[in-house]
């Protein structure tokens, strides 16, 4: 069966390095309702990782984006992070890294340990 989301296309998590894209399903489910209480567009600006990736390879153990349950969403300033971040919380994702341009949600909680939340640099 082909997994049809309503907001998004599975391209748009394909690896930017290989073009792979290994995605898990459910997190793909996840996202789009995350997208559905947001009420704005997402861009995915990192979703499946290749383990070739370079930012992967250059880790001593590959992340959560190398399990397809990570992505990297686009935000145009605070009011989008705000609601991205609320709603990401609501919704039980594990792992939220917050930067000035992008959000970070990802599954952890349920393959890789417990909920986290971080900042980026810069």
């Amino acid at each position: 069966m082909l997994l049809t989301l309503e907001y998004f296309k599975l391209s748009e998590f394909d690896c930017k390095h290989t073009g792979e894209n290994e995605m898990n399903e459910d997190f793909l489910r996840d996202i789009n309702e995350l997208r559905d209480a947001c009420g704005f567009p997402f861009i995915i600006t990192s979703g499946y990782r290749s383990p070739d990736h370079p930012i992967e390879a250059a880790k001593a153990v590959p992340g959560v984006h190398t399990m397809g349950i990570a992505a990297d969403i686009f935000v145009s300033g605070g009011s989008q992070r705000y609601k991205l971040v609320q709603e990401a919380i609501k919704m039980g994702f594990g792992g939220i890294g917050i930067a000035k341009t992008f959000v970070h949600v990802d599954d952890r909680s349920h393959s890789a340990g417990a909920p986290v939340m971080w900042t980026y640099g810069g």
